[in-house]
């Protein structure tokens, strides 16, 4: 194998100097489309970039004065209020499926998809665990308010000692 000196960045037949001068000899030409292409090939360029500065942007810059609403609950509330407010969180969260489920059949129906047949089944079984759901949290509403009368009756009881 020969001893090589080097190695190169050009293949043998091209130089910078020779790249550069078929460069500006393009360039010297008189074409209708030189420009066009430019602009067109500058305008591509441009975009990919954009497009990377944009990508690198994304879920790294520190969010400031993003401001995250929290609901406030009374420390002292009751089990009783706080199943209630999940039995109506469970609703909202339930009609909230139901619009969506519609808009997305709607959108089955304009592209042709066939969803009958299967939302007959799985709305079937939605039911019954919708059924599932709203039975154990009426038991442990049912608990909650138990032990809650339960609570208030021994604070009416006078000379019952407080823990």
């Amino acid at each position: 194998m020969p001893y090589m000196r080097g190695m190169a960045i050009f293949p043998r037949p091209v130089s910078p100097k020779s790249a550069l001068g078929d460069f500006w000899g393009y360039f010297r030409q008189q074409r209708q489309h030189k420009w066009p292409l430019l602009g067109l090939s500058a305008a591509l360029t441009y975009v990919i970039v954009w497009t990377f500065v944009i990508d690198a942007n994304t879920n790294t810059m520190p969010t400031r004065n993003k401001i995250i609403y929290v609901e406030s609950w009374d420390a002292n509330r009751s089990d009783a209020a706080i199943i209630l407010q999940q039995k109506i969180d469970f609703a909202k969260r339930e009609a909230a499926l139901v619009r969506q489920q519609q808009k997305m059949q709607g959108y089955a129906d304009t592209f042709g998809i066939e969803w009958r047949d299967e939302e007959k089944r799985n709305s079937a079984r939605r039911k019954e665990a919708v059924k599932a759901i709203d039975a154990l949290l009426d038991e442990r509403l049912a608990k909650a308010e138990a032990a809650d009368k339960g609570v208030k009756a021994a604070d009416a009881k006078p000379g019952v000692a407080q823990p």
